[in-house]
């Protein structure tokens, strides 16, 4: 053999070579790691706290670790960069005492986590948190209380003090849950311009202008848009398209959609739709909701009916029912769906299990395996 063809071999090694280890980088770049599930369990003591689990292949889930010591964490969220969770931490929650929200630093993929500090919530039954996507600014929404208040984030996921706090006023129809507010939620517009508390005690979405920069809240020009008398209106989720937004209403077991005008941060009552069989006549309320990312299906709880109602989207926003699915546990608490819109996770909170649903090209969910046990679910984030 000649030099010639030595120089040629060599250098066809050496592009094989180069080939193969570009291919292991594409492959490493397109194989997506297991996603880690958090799951909070509302109670004292070591059954209280935050626990990962890893879900594999079959959408399976595995705990790889449970961080202790969070008393009543009854919701939490996560910051957009998977650094810091943020969780309600309440020695008795819903007593007299005002009770906290804490930061903590998340290591993953183990989930351990570690408090870094806490703030006062300013009031009691704190049930609703959620960092704005600019990952600056949190709100928390308080039950009991019927309070909204707001917080400034530090860029090493530090709470700041209390930024703006609103107390709700008024009452409502029901006479044994609607005497005075109760704040339930507290979402975020996609744009970070507005913010919308949903108030079970006065039915109304209570309106603000939102600074994401500094957490401040101010009064919107709409400052509410009402429910039905005696709705209770408890959950509410933004459409992905940003046009559309729906809330689930706890005591009249329905869904409303409203429009949403973005720029002036206006909601406009569509459509309510029951979430419940016709002939049903048992006692039942919902608690939460959920539209998979491509925006053609909504999911929401019942807790005593303990199913989930399954409906289509239509480009106008109107929801259709499909169908009605057993929960598969007591008192469906909160709902959560992975980024491909293919699986569906219930935290069954009193029925202590979480159940795995594959979500059908039609919409409509089939279990999958068996539900985990988790002491007292409350609730549930995917972290992809």
């Amino acid at each position: 053999m000649g030099s010639s063809d030595s120089k040629v071999d060599s250098h066809i090694r050496r592009c094989a070579l180069v080939l193969g280890l570009i291919t292991m980088v594409l492959c490493a770049d397109t194989r997506a790691e297991e996603p880690i599930v958090l799951v909070s369990s509302f109670a004292g003591g070591d059954d209280g706290g935050i626990s990962a689990f890893k879900m594999g292949t079959g959408q399976q889930l595995s705990l790889v670790h449970k961080t202790k010591g969070i008393p009543n964490p009854f919701f939490f969220d996560v910051s957009p960069d998977h650094r810091f969770l943020y969780s309600i931490y309440a020695e008795t929650f819903g007593g007299e005492k005002h009770e906290q929200i804490a930061s903590y630093s998340l290591s993953l993929p183990d989930g351990h986590l570690k408090e870094l500090n806490r703030q006062t919530t300013r009031g009691t039954a704190s049930c609703f948190v959620q960092v704005d996507r600019n990952g600056k600014a949190l709100l928390v929404a308080n039950y009991s209380s019927g309070s909204v208040i707001s917080y400034g984030l530090h860029s090493d996921g530090r709470l700041s003090e209390p930024v703006t706090f609103v107390q709700h006023t008024g009452g409502s129809v029901n006479e044994a849950r609607q005497k005075e507010p109760h704040a339930h939620c507290f979402v975020i517009s996609p744009d970070s311009r507005f913010a919308f508390a949903a108030d079970l005690g006065i039915d109304q979405v209570v309106s603000y202008a939102f600074d994401s920069a500094t957490g401040t809240l101010t009064p919107a020009r709409q400052p509410f848009a009402r429910t039905m008398p005696g709705a209770g209106p408890r959950h509410a989720i933004f459409h992905p398209d940003g046009r559309k937004f729906y809330v689930i209403n706890e005591l009249l077991n329905s869904v409303t959609f409203f429009e949403y005008i973005a720029s002036d941060g206006l909601l406009i009552e569509k459509q309510t739709i029951s979430t419940l069989p016709a002939d049903f006549k048992g006692e039942s309320y919902c608690a939460d909701l959920k539209i998979t990312p491509n925006g053609r299906f909504l999911y929401g709880t019942n807790r005593g009916h303990d199913s989930l109602a399954m409906y289509s989207i239509a480009d106008d926003g109107k929801l259709t029912l499909l169908g009605i699915e057993p929960s598969r546990g007591k008192g469906p608490q909160n709902l959560v769906i992975t980024a491909d819109g293919k699986t569906l996770l219930c935290a069954n909170m009193p029925g202590n299990n979480v159940a795995t649903f594959q979500i059908g090209d039609d919409g409509r969910l089939k279990l999958v395996g068996t539900p985990i046990e988790v002491v007292s679910p409350s609730c549930i984030r995917i972290l992809e």
